[in-house]
C-alpha cells in the first residue's frame, strides 16, 4: 500500500513522534530499533527487522516526510505509542520536551541564555582535555563489559590491547560480541610519518602496534572457530586523523591526533547517538565504515 500523498508543511514545531521518543529516552537509533522490534513482534512478527534506516528516521523526526510512511511502519508506530494514530504521530506539536535528567551547573541555571547555547552541543555528552582524563571517567570495563559490538580504529588501540584483559575479550567473543579493530599498518608509510611527527627515532609506535596486533592474533588463534570469526583485525596506511571507539552503534569516543602531540595528550569527546538531533555520531560512524572498507585484513 503506497503512502498517502498528503504534503507536509515545514514548521518550527516538533513532530509529535520526536517529542514522544525523547520523553521515553528512545531517541538513539539503536534504542528506537529495539523498541520498534518489540512492537512489531506484537503486531505482526513479519515486520520485525523492518525498521527505517537511520537517514529515513531522521527525515521522519524532522518533518521532511510527505504524507505518512508505509502501512507496516504506521502499524508498528501505533503499537509503540498506544492511543496515538499515525496521523497524530507525524503532526506537529507544541508539547514541551522535558529537560535533561542531569541537573545543570548552578551558574548556568541562573543564566537565562544558557538554554540557547545547549543545542550547539548536538550529541556530544562529555569532553576531556586528554585521554588519561577520559580513561579515569570511562574505564575500559565500563565501555566494553556489556558490549555486543565494538568498532575501534586508530594507531595502536591500547585501550583494547593494553587496558582490557585478554580473558575479558575472550568472554565477550565467546558470548557473541563482534569486535573489529583497525590498526595503523606497522609496515606502512603513515606510521613512520607519525613517528617522525612525534619525535620518535627508535620505531616506538611501529613496535607497539605490531605487538598489539600480535597479542590479538594469538588470542584469536586460541578461540574456537565461531568466536574467532567475531574478532576481525585490519590495517590501513593513511594519514592518521582520529582514534575512534564505537560501542553498540550508540556510543562513540573520538580523539583527534594533534600535530607533534602524543595521542594520550589529545582531547577526547564522548558522543551518544541521538537520532532526534543534528548530531556528530553518524559522521564518525561513517568515517569508521569508510576506513574499514579501504583497509586490508591481518
Amino acid at each position: 500500500m503506497a503512502p498517502q500523498p498528503e504534503a507536509r508543511i515545514m514548521t518550527d514545531q516538533p513532530i509529535l513522534l520526536k517529542t514522544l521518543l525523547t520523553q521515553r529516552h528512545w531517541q538513539t537509533y539503536s534504542t528506537f530499533c529495539k523498541e520498534y522490534d518489540k512492537a512489531a513482534k506484537k503486531v505482526d512478527p513479519s515486520l520485525q527487522g523492518g525498521w527505517p534506516s537511520r537517514a529515513q528516521l531522521h527525515r521522519w523526526l524532522n518533518g521532511e516526510l510527505k504524507g505518512l510512511p508505509y502501512s507496516g511502519h504506521c502499524r508498528v508506530l501505533e503499537a509503540m505509542f498506544p492511543g496515538r494514530s499515525a496521523h497524530e504521530l507525524f503532526s506537529t506539536t507544541a508539547v514541551e520536551i522535558p529537560a535533561q535528567r542531569t541537573e545543570p551547573d548552578p551558574a548556568r541555571r541562573a543564566d537565562p541564555d544558557a538554554a540557547v547555547t545547549a543545542p550547539q552541543l548536538a550529541d556530544v555528552t562529555a569532553v576531556f582535555s586528554s585521554r588519561s582524563a577520559f580513561s579515569s571517567a570511562y574505564p575500559a570495563s565500563s565501555l566494553f563489559d556489556d558490549a555486543k559490538e565494538i568498532n575501534a580504529a586508530g594507531l595502536s588501540l591500547n585501550i583494547l590491547c593494553q587496558s582490557y584483559p585478554d580473558h575479558q575479550l575472550k568472554r565477550l567473543l565467546d558470548s557473541g560480541t563482534r569486535i573489529r579493530c583497525l590498526f595503523l599498518d606497522p609496515k606502512g608509510q603513515a606510521i613512520r610519518a607519525r613517528e617522525a611527527e612525534e619525535g620518535y627515532t627508535d620505531s616506538t609506535l611501529t613496535t607497539l602496534t605490531a605487538l598489539n596486533i600480535s597479542m590479538l592474533t594469538r588470542l584469536r588463534d586460541r578461540l574456537d572457530t565461531t568466536s574467532a570469526q567475531r574478532l576481525e583485525l585490519h590495517v590501513y596506511d593513511e594519514t592518521i586523523r582520529f582514534n575512534l571507539i564505537i560501542v553498540d552503534r550508540a556510543l562513540c569516543v573520538v580523539q583527534p591526533y594533534l600535530p607533534q602531540a602524543r595521542g594520550v595528550d589529545s582531547p577526547t569527546f564522548v558522543i551518544t547517538d541521538n537520532t532526534a538531533a543534528e548530531g556528530l555520531f553518524p559522521i564518525f560512524d561513517q568515517v569508521f565504515r569508510d576506513m574499514w572498507e579501504r583497509s586490508k585484513p591481518v
